[in-house]
């Protein structure tokens, strides 16, 4: 029989998913924090919370896997508590219960202060803006809006997350000049969707504002923006960023597909016209603008006839950054009521087409680089490369530039110019610019 000890418990979160969830890990450690509660991120401690991601079929897989090997590790004397929050949770918390019951306690999204309180800790109002941040000191996600109201017939987040709740412009700021002071100088605004800003607090779209407001905080140097819709763009937006320098001439503005049908079934609220008219707009204000976008292929009902529009219009609009994903098959969504009917082997087909479509578009983007110099940050060493990126680069998803650490000396989270010498697919090489 175990003995009681007054040991100190280490508690140890693990993130998976999306940035959303790293900002939550990362608010989640903060409170722990202030509660003198020991906390690591994915390193050794005998309590365990997983923070896990329901999205898509994979993602899920990854969250029963990582809740099975902990819960093992709890039946073998190696963690004595685990706990799961997090999308899967609070879509399946019914299930995993059953399925899983050696976890301690299942939590949802919005179950911040009950989680603290199984953790022996208090919810604590005052911290707005107090997070232990996972990412490299030099950049981090601010989260500027939970939830959506976009009704896209193939995503589960609103059943995960909710109605869309934008937070406060003061609570931002304040949450953004915490950030500047710990040394972040590159602030990520994330949401489920950046176009729907302020329209719950404000009455209007209020992205524009925002922008305006963090710009004015001292330290941070870049502003980027990740996950606008496309349907009602706030085109002031684009206003801000062509005046103002912190602002990164760069956009993430997921558009799933454009064959008119298969925009009509997936709930889009546009067409190819439209949505192809809105690119253009945006070319034509800030035409350094790099756009990244994500495209979803094998949707049911998806034709060889959608797809090849799909592929001849990623052609045509040659962006700058493009990831591609197969269609999932979620419970609960609006397209699970239509038949699954692309084979799974066609779906990564067509999404290995799109991906070397645009390996090669994004190589001849490249070579036009070469030569030129660009402000960069850099944010790891790796190897025998310093890793850096410009301001059209996103980290972890987008390109990056690599420097050779046998011959150069450069400084991580520091802004530096570098020159490109060569450039692959998705990466460029590089050498300090030497200063006229």
């Amino acid at each position: 029989m175990r003995t009681k000890t007054l040991k100190k418990n280490k508690i140890n979160v693990v993130t998976l998913g999306c940035s959303k969830n790293v900002y939550d890990s990362e608010v989640l450690m903060g409170q722990l924090r202030a509660n003198d509660k020991e906390v690591v991120h994915e390193e050794e401690g005998n309590v365990v919370v997983i923070n896990t991601c329901g999205f898509i079929a994979n993602a899920k897989e990854e969250s029963v896997n990582t809740i099975l090997e902990y819960v093992q590790k709890k039946e073998e004397g190696k963690v004595d508590k685990v706990f799961v929050t997090g999308c899967l949770s609070e879509r399946y918390k019914p299930d995993l219960q059953k399925e899983i019951p050696n976890v301690d306690e299942y939590f949802g999204t919005s179950e911040l202060p009950n989680l603290l309180k199984a953790l022996g800790a208090d919810y604590k109002h005052e911290l707005i803006g107090e997070r232990l941040t996972t990412t490299p000191k030099n950049y981090a996600y601010l989260k500027i809006a939970e939830g959506c109201d976009r009704p896209c017939s193939f995503c589960a987040i609103p059943i995960m997350r909710g109605k869309h709740r934008s937070k406060r412009i003061e609570d931002l700021v304040t949450e953004a000049e915490k950030l500047a002071t710990k040394g972040v100088k590159e602030l990520i605004l994330i949401a489920q969707d950046l176009t729907y800003y302020g329209l719950d607090l404000y009455r209007k779209r209020n992205l524009a504002e925002l922008l305006e407001a963090l710009v004015q905080v001292e330290g941070i140097e870049w502003i980027r923006l990740h996950y606008a819709f496309p349907t009602g763009f706030p085109m002031d937006v684009l206003e801000v960023m062509k005046r103002e320098p912190k602002v990164c001439k760069y956009l993430d503005i997921p558009l799933q597909h454009i064959a008119d049908a298969i925009l009509k079934s997936m709930r889009r609220g546009t067409t190819q016209a439209k949505t192809t008219k809105l690119l253009q707009d945006f070319r034509a204000s800030v035409p350094e603008m790099t756009i990244r976008t994500t495209l979803i292929v094998g949707y049911p009902g998806e034709t060889e006839e959608d797809f090849q529009t799909l592929k001849k219009w990623v052609e045509e609009m040659r962006f700058e950054r493009l990831g591609c994903f197969t269609y999932s098959h979620e419970e609960n969504t609006h397209a699970y009521n239509l038949e699954d009917d692309v084979p799974e082997v066609v779906k990564q087909q067509r999404a290995n087409e799109i991906m070397e479509l645009q390996s090669q578009i994004s190589w001849e983007l490249n070579q036009q680089k070469i030569g030129q110099i660009f402000r960069c940050i850099i944010d790891r060493k790796e190897g025998n490369y310093f890793i850096g990126r410009t301001e059209f680069d996103s980290p972890d998803v987008d390109n990056e530039v690599l420097v050779d650490a046998s011959q150069h000396y450069l400084k991580q989270g520091e802004f530096v110019n570098l020159k490109v010498t060569a450039a692959a697919d998705f990466d460029l090489y590089a050498v300090p610019a030497v200063s006229q």
